[in-house]
């Protein structure tokens, strides 16, 4: 990844004339005052990077004999905090090269930012650019930067992930809101390619079967969940922006379905001032709290990240990261707004995220930030966290708008298929989504749904990591669709991991039941067999399971331990783009992943490792 990192800036020119076009939400405005003053920051390339996969592999990897072994967050520190060459690099380049004064140059206490504050002629003379003011199209909001792009020497870029402010803009302030046509921003939003459908009379609907509505007795027998808690341990689903839950809501579902779990409200971990109880969208987290906690019971502790969002220039993902890891918060600034939480709060053992934030498209504004990004989630993950997102409602298009690349740029029109972050990260377990075929039961083994197009495809910004090498040429080799090398990139990461039930669900929201879902369901779902999977482990005095796709994506090849873990789906495809998208296979496959799980079967192959 490191070197990818490399790539990009390098090849992210300094322009000679002005920009012919801006980021998406946003308009040229005007060229930039020459002397106003702005703190421009370098954001240095981190010691070890390339290595990353590699350290996670040796506590991840069953076969390692360092299995479970996770690392303490300040080993993380200190494996990945830059090297004084690349401090001393950087430096130089400032100071001798460029004629800094000395006095100017900061570096934050972290190591990880050198910092000056400069004109804007002075940067432009830096960095081979012309800064300009942009104007969100949605707020009204200001950014300063080169979108087209900027230089660096080759003996500096090598040492530099990025420099703010230059091509990357965050998102206007109004990308965390719903837009007015009720869709979600396609920038950011949760899962919601399935519909929201009132109950009109429960008691029936639910006695016609599992294929018509998804209870949690329902998700019990499909996944062989027979669960009781021992050690309670913490594990934490993860909402943003103006998405809340009323516990009015938990209240009716739990007294309909876990009577002993009524008056129970999630521990609430607020985010940059998070909020639940103010007004707000209620879909998302009635969802998911309903079904980890009605999954997991009252002899679990569930806590909730709420993430608020301060900063038009930050998206809720680096919030979520910055505190849990606060020499992340150096990297985030792109103005002086700023945030407050740095690694304050407390970890937990899964986290799941059932939102998208940014396509995966390779681009200058978008690759380098997501990239780096990916990466905290890699070095948390080292820490003994699962992080689990959903793989998202669109098929191979990007988010439920169905958006898809053309020349680069997404459109809403036929094209390239794109993923989405964070499910692409390969250090993240992505969860598709399944549905009870037709007049089927809970025996059966369920199909890819049908209702919306379950998220799946190959990043553009990741490749692919050595443990799925086996299972994914397997699909490239023999199910493969024959679609043009341009379609999609056939050496990126490889998603979804995993599956399980995302329609349709039956869950209270507004003060009455409906049917609901969407791989934002399938998320939290899976979150609470991996919850319940370290339970049995901490009771039994071993770690967390945390990094789980080396576990089950290299176990299943080379050792019957996992045989029958997962429930293989080969029925469905994920269609999108002007395509039938990728169709289910045996095996691993783009829709599905390794298929959904068998809770019993999971727990006692985690449960035989060290």
């Amino acid at each position: 990844m490191s070197l990818l990192l490399v790539a990009l800036i390098t090849v992210v020119v300094g322009v000679t004339a002005a920009p012919q076009h801006a980021p998406a939400g946003w308009s040229l405005h005007r060229r930039a005052d020459a002397d106003a003053l702005i703190p421009l920051k370098f954001s240095l390339s981190q010691s070890n990077v390339d290595k990353l996969e590699t350290f996670l592999l040796d506590i991840a990897d069953p076969r390692s004999s360092n299995y479970g072994r996770h690392w303490s967050h300040e080993q993380v520190r200190k494996t990945f905090r830059p090297s004084t060459e690349t401090v001393e690099a950087v430096h130089e380049w400032l100071s001798q090269d460029a004629g800094i004064d000395t006095n100017k140059i900061r570096l934050s206490p972290n190591g990880e930012i050198l910092q000056l504050d400069v004109t804007i002629s002075e940067a432009e003379r830096l960095l081979q650019a012309e800064f300009y003011v942009y104007n969100s199209d949605e707020d009204g909001s200001v950014r300063l930067g080169c979108y087209d792009g900027y230089t660096l020497p080759d003996h500096v870029s090598k040492h530099v992930d990025f420099v703010w402010p230059t091509t990357h803009f965050g998102r206007p302030r109004s990308h965390a809101r719903r837009s007015e046509s009720g869709l979600p921003s396609s920038r950011f939003g949760r899962e919601s390619g399935a519909p929201t459908i009132p109950i009109e009379d429960l008691a029936s609907l639910v006695e016609s079967g599992c294929d018509d509505a998804v209870t949690l007795d329902c998700l019990r027998a499909l996944y062989n969940f027979d669960f009781t808690p021992v050690s309670g341990d913490a594990n934490t689903v993860a909402e943003f922006g103006a998405n809340v839950y009323r516990p009015s809501d938990l209240n009716l579902f739990f007294e309909m379905y876990e009577p002993d779990q009524v008056g129970h409200i999630p521990t609430l971990i607020s985010v940059e001032g998070g909020d639940p109880t103010v007004a707000g969208d209620l879909g998302e987290p009635s969802l998911d709290i309903e079904l980890m906690m009605g999954l997991l019971g009252p002899g679990q502790n569930v806590s909730l990240y709420q993430v608020a969002q301060p900063s038009a220039s930050l998206d809720p993902t680096d919030e979520l990261l910055a505190a849990l890891d606060g020499s992340y918060c150096s990297v985030l600034s792109v103005s002086t707004e700023g945030i407050t939480d740095c690694g304050d709060k407390p970890q937990t053992n899964v986290i799941s995220i059932s939102y998208h934030f940014n396509p995966d498209i390779n681009s200058p504004s978008i690759s380098p930030v997501v990239q780096r990004q990916c990466t905290e989630f890699g070095k948390l993950s080292l820490t003994g966290l699962t992080f689990i997102a959903s793989s998202g409602d669109g098929g191979v298009a990007y988010s439920q708008l169905q958006e898809c690349l053309v020349n680069g740029t997404l459109a809403f029109t036929d094209g390239s298929f794109v993923g989405q972050l964070p499910a692409s990260c390969p250090f993240i377990t992505a969860v598709g989504a399944t549905s009870v075929a037709a007049g089927a039961s809970t025996d059966q083994v369920e199909e890819s749904t049908t209702a919306f197009a379950s998220g799946g495809g190959f990043s553009n910004n990741f490749a692919r990591p050595v443990w799925q090498d086996a299972a994914v040429q397997n699909y490239l080799d023999n199910f493969v669709p024959d679609y043009a090398a341009s379609v999609f990139n056939r050496s990126g990461r490889a998603y979804p991991d995993v599956a399980a039930n995302g329609w349709p669900l039956v869950i209270a929201q507004s003060g009455q039941f409906v049917l609901s879902g969407g791989t934002s369901a399938s998320a939290p779902i899976f979150a609470s067999v991996i919850a319940a999977v370290n339970d049995a482990r901490i009771a039994a005095g071993k770690s967390p399971v945390g990094f789980i796709n080396p576990a089950v994506s290299i176990i299943i090849l080379y050792s019957h331990a996992f045989e029958g873990a997962f429930n293989d789906v080969t029925v469905g495809s994920n269609p999108g783009c002007g395509t039938e998208g990728f169709p289910a296979a045996p095996g691993w496959d783009p829709v599905s992943g390794l298929g959904t799980p068998n809770f019993e079967k999971l727990k006692a192959a985690f449960l035989a490792l060290p």
